[in-house]
């Protein structure tokens, strides 16, 4: 899984061919700390159809504002640079790819 900053965030996130799923995460969040082995597995897994990343919310103000992020975690899927979905809290990997299933 990758961690992604403002610095980065439009070319790894914008420009990626696959549909991203962003977690916007803190690390001072239990359940983001929670969902890290989730997302790990999932990266693993899933990782021809899907680019799994992180961003920090403290290191990284100018996107988590941009995409008026509150709560963590969120996580935003882009597609074509886009951001087609947003879920907010911590869930199963089951449930994730349940979520996610029409965006893969």
């Amino acid at each position: 899984m990758t961690e992604v900053t403002d610095a980065d965030f439009e070319a790894e996130v914008i420009g990626a061919e696959l549909p991203v799923l962003v977690e916007f995460t803190a690390d001072w969040c239990p359940p983001c700390r929670q969902m890290g082995p989730v997302l790990t597995a999932l990266a693993s897994e899933e990782g021809d159809r899907l680019k799994v990343v992180q961003l920090d919310v403290d290191t990284s103000p100018g996107t988590t504002n941009a995409y008026k992020v509150l709560s963590m975690p969120t996580f935003v899927v882009f597609r074509g640079g886009e951001p087609v979905r947003s879920m907010v809290g911590a869930r199963s990997k089951r449930r994730l790819l349940e979520e996610l299933a029409d965006v893969l």
